[in-house]
């Protein structure tokens, strides 16, 4: 019985994962949205934010680029997912390891069968899932290790409360290092380490938060365009109602993202509302047992959700720089997750008790509950995710730029940053071109929401496209190489279909090559020596502390003493 209790929370949390991701188990890779793998991805200077466009996927290019040198892309893949999908829920039941496991449960299922997770998975923000799985962790190891205490056999046992926190650190910086892959990933489990710490560990959370994150905002504070924003992607961005319930209903059950399309459909039924307004006030209750700072961040995420899309913070982004990552408001709510699934938890266990009987029955009807809102979550989203292979034509056009020894980069037209395959279904999908080529790769960091354009921030992206707007000779940009797409939506520039310069032509991809010398592109960039310096400075610091918790320490210190007598 003991056994079966201790398995009970890890075996639900895996059944969970498996239960969303099983269709997606086997070679091919999921490409949807922004979520985009390849085979092989190469270290390039926009993977470690010396390119040209403001640092939104650093570090996780990188770390995804030294992976795929071990692991093929597509089983890269499958572990990043399946690993967010099952700590994140196994996080939040062990944060109340004191508890009964039938409410471990309840909270593992209230957080890992969120709408919060299966938007993020559907427009495919896995960087998000991955700090989103981690902010529990992170909560658990930022709070004061407890002193601990003496045994009745020596005195000599007693160890003070200094002595755990090199161990104490080393966890809170592992458990941080899966969310700081992106800037907003970075910002969540900063958060989360400064509030649950408290003002006595401030110098331990805020020291790992600024170090952990200085892969990115090291290279966005010395980018040279500033990191300044276009307004227009304020309302476009901004949290939205998925039904008559509003938009602060919608981010109460951690839905309410930009991206209707990504939503799923069982979060329109007008039940839905009413279920979520339950379940908060059933957490409501529970919060009462949960430290202040945990909950005060939560509303806090609520509120930056809700201003998200407002005329202020149109300004603010406009004029500060960096500012650029309130947008997309929703993604905040994260902060909130957390205490509406513990709370919620607690909140059935206080019921559970005032029951004479049926309590195991409860705390079961409170696990089906997230499930029950939304079913289709499960079996990859009823359908809307599958693996698919690349065609021929990807692997051609690599070898070809491989082995070339000629310098310049790459454009890809249409030029757009989505694509639309029929290999791949026609599922929307970021262009697979700068995670698959070997070369830079400049796309159009334009993006269309609602019929509306938002700028992006890429000069040199707006650049090229003024180019090719008006004819110009791309080699005057850096540009040797035209990759031309075929079956997606776009238009193609006829000037750039000569025949005498195509090099590969496939069903799927054109490779042209420009003649002449081609010039160095003068767009700005950050400068290498500090980026690479805080590259180094985190992953050392994580390397350090995952050797800490893996070697035996203490007892090489003691072996190095024996020695030294």
């Amino acid at each position: 019985m003991g056994t079966t209790r201790r398995f009970l929370v890890p075996a639900v949390c895996a059944a969970m994962a498996l239960a969303v991701l099983a269709p997606l188990f086997g070679r091919g890779f999921v490409l949807v949205y922004d979520m985009v793998f390849a085979p092989r991805q190469d270290l390039l200077p926009d993977t470690l934010g010396l390119g040209t466009a403001l640092p939104r996927a650093v570090p996780a290019d990188a770390v995804v680029a030294l992976a795929t040198h071990v692991v093929p892309g597509d089983l890269v893949q499958q572990l990043v997912l399946a690993a967010a999908l099952f700590a994140g829920p196994l996080g939040a039941a062990r944060y109340l390891k004191d508890e009964p496991p039938g409410v471990q449960v309840v909270a593992a299922v209230a957080y890992g069968w969120s709408a919060y997770v299966a938007e993020r998975l559907f427009i495919g923000h896995w960087p998000y899932l991955l700090a989103y799985a981690s902010l529990p962790w992170i909560a658990r190891f930022a709070r004061k290790p407890r002193t601990a205490k003496a045994t009745k056999k020596s005195t000599a046992t007693k160890k003070p409360a200094a002595a755990e926190s090199p161990k104490a650190a080393a966890r809170l910086i592992l458990a941080m290092a899966p969310a700081v892959l992106t800037p907003a990933g970075g910002i969540l489990a900063a958060g989360t380490a400064v509030v649950a710490g408290g003002v006595r560990r401030l110098w331990l959370t805020a020291t790992v938060s600024v170090v952990l994150n200085a892969p990115w905002w090291v290279p966005a504070v010395l980018h040279p365009g500033g990191g300044l924003s276009d307004s227009a992607g304020v309302e476009a961005f901004g949290a939205r109602a998925e039904s008559w319930g509003g938009t602060l209903t919608s981010l109460l059950g951690l839905g309410g993202i930009w991206n209707a399309e990504v939503v799923p459909a069982s979060r329109t039924n007008p039940v839905v509302p009413v279920l979520i307004l339950a379940v908060t006030a059933v957490a409501i209750i529970g919060m009462q047992h949960l430290p202040r700072g945990m909950v005060g961040l939560g509303v806090a995420g609520l509120v930056l959700a809700l201003v998200g899309g407002t005329a202020a913070l149109g300004w603010v982004v406009e004029h500060v720089p960096g500012a650029g990552l309130l947008r997309d408001s929703q993604k905040w709510v994260a902060w909130w997750a957390l205490p509406l699934a513990l709370g919620f938890a607690l909140g059935v266990r206080q019921a559970a008790e005032a029951l004479k009987r049926g309590r195991k029955a409860v705390l079961a009807g409170a696990a089906i509950i997230p499930i029950a809102m939304m079913p289709d979550l499960a079996w990859a989203g009823w359908g809307r995710l599958a693996a698919v292979d690349y065609p021929q034509d990807w692997a051609a056009v690599r070898q070809i730029l491989e082995t070339s020894t000629r310098d310049g980069d790459v454009v890809t037209v249409p030029f757009g940053g989505f694509r639309q395959f029929g290999w791949n279904d026609g599922r929307t999908q970021y262009d697979p071109a700068p995670a698959y080529l070997p070369r830079t790769t400049v796309v159009d960091d334009t993006l269309v929401v609602d019929g509306h354009p938002v700028p992006g921030e890429d000069r040199r992206a707006a650049a090229v496209r003024t180019a090719l707007t008006d004819g110009r000779d791309l080699t005057e940009l850096g540009i040797r190489w035209v990759l031309v797409q075929h079956g997606t939506p776009g238009r193609v520039p006829a000037n750039l279909l000569i025949s005498d310069e195509r090099i590969y032509h496939g069903r799927w991809l054109d490779l042209y090559e420009l003649g002449g010398p081609t010039q160095p592109d003068t767009t700005g960039r950050p400068p290498k020596a500090p980026v690479i310096a805080a590259d180094v400075l985190a992953l050392a610091t994580v390397t350090l502390c995952l050797l800490w918790l893996v070697l035996p320490a203490g007892s090489l210190r003691r072996s190095s003493r024996r020695t030294r007598e």
